[in-house]
């Protein structure tokens, strides 16, 4: 008897450029705006989420995002307006 090939082996070949997608796509962009922040075309990135949503097991792009989460695939970005680095801190007001 043969063992089964597991269904998630695929999981661990999404490259960051497909990992970055993801996460744009689940903060909402659409396929130009993702296009234009990678530097590739719109229809390279239709086609990359195309293999994304095969690859995954998902039907559609909201499910694509979230069958990624559910996987642990999206990886936490900073809020676009923080500095690289240690976030800051902020100091209680005296005036409160």
């Amino acid at each position: 008897m043969t063992a089964r090939p597991d269904p998630c082996a695929d999981l661990y070949t999404v490259d960051d450029d497909e990992q970055r997608i993801l996460n744009l796509l689940y903060a909402g962009f659409s396929d130009a705006s993702i296009a234009r922040r990678l530097g590739v075309g719109h229809r390279t990135v239709q086609r990359r989420v195309q293999r994304l949503m095969e690859q995954l097991g998902a039907n559609g792009r909201v499910a694509l995002g979230a069958r990624a989460q559910e996987l642990g695939l999206l990886r936490p970005t900073r809020p676009p307006n923080e500095p690289r680095g240690r976030p800051s801190q902020r100091t209680p007001s005296r005036n409160a």
